[in-house]
């Protein structure tokens, strides 16, 4: 694989905001986990005052799992953006209809969208785990133009980082 075919998921395609609440919540929460301890610990925060300590638990797990499967058994690297940036990266989006997809219960359609993430035997794996995610995202009650409390430090520059 050549470097411009591993960047090419970081590619730009559009804007988080321009997102369902559900897929920028998942975006946005992806970029948490992966960003390290004191973000995860942000991450479990939102899940706890949102779906109570026991359902917070189960969601957050299923997030941990979810992110460590893409990791191990990855097609290739998940790009990411920053956890501040704006830009919407192109494997972000996937990711996005992807927990989306499986949340509305479309398991054959996320089941194939998760082969463009994982190979092919650990698709019903994280399918499952990605309804899971995305029930969990759906119960917090997330509004579309407010991003989860834990991200919406800025630059103090201003400056947008990818």
């Amino acid at each position: 694989m050549t470097e411009t075919q591993a960047k090419r998921g970081g590619a730009p395609v559009g804007y988080i905001t321009e997102l369902p609440a559900v897929e920028a919540a998942s975006v946005i929460y992806l970029r948490l986990w992966c960003s390290g301890p004191d973000s995860q610990a942000h991450v479990w925060q939102d899940f706890r005052q949102a779906l109570g300590a026991q359902t917070g638990r189960k969601a957050l797990q299923s997030l941990k799992e979810l992110c460590g499967l893409c990791a191990s058994h990855g097609r290739r690297p998940l790009m990411r953006h920053a956890v501040n940036c704006k830009c919407l990266g192109a494997d972000e989006a996937c990711f996005a209809n992807f927990i989306a997809t499986a949340a509305e219960g479309a398991r054959e359609d996320a089941m194939m969208i998760a082969t463009l993430l994982v190979r092919p035997d650990m698709a019903g794996m994280i399918t499952a785990l990605a309804t899971d995610v995305g029930l969990a995202l759906k119960r917090m009650g997330l509004r579309a133009a407010t991003p989860p409390r834990a991200c919406t430090a800025s630059q103090p520059d201003g400056r947008t980082l990818h």
